[in-house]
């Protein structure tokens, strides 16, 4: 039996402006891309040029909806945390 066939595909390359949270991203990132859903894969790696770079595939429609603002509310979360931490201001 071969693997269902997923047409629906979109990356996000995010550029925090530093290593180190290109680090934390993918740390709080990988967890969640390496989970099992039914409808939707993604995975989470690093670019050359210290980027974040974000791949979903997904059966449907619904299903990249879903992924993407799940995944994109994520990235919002850790980088308003994490510059909060820093005592700098959120991302609006």
């Amino acid at each position: 039996m071969s693997a269902p066939v997923e047409p629906w595909t979109a990356t996000v390359t995010v550029r925090p402006g530093s290593k180190a949270l290109v680090a934390m991203l993918e740390r709080a990132l990988r967890p969640e891309a390496e989970r099992e859903v039914p409808r939707a894969r993604s995975a989470v790696r690093r670019t050359a040029d210290d980027a974040l770079e974000l791949e979903i595939r997904a059966r449907d429609s619904g299903a990249m909806r879903a992924a993407l603002n799940t995944h994109l509310g994520w990235i919002q979360l850790s980088l308003a945390t994490a510059r909060s931490a820093a005592g700098s201001s959120p991302p609006t």
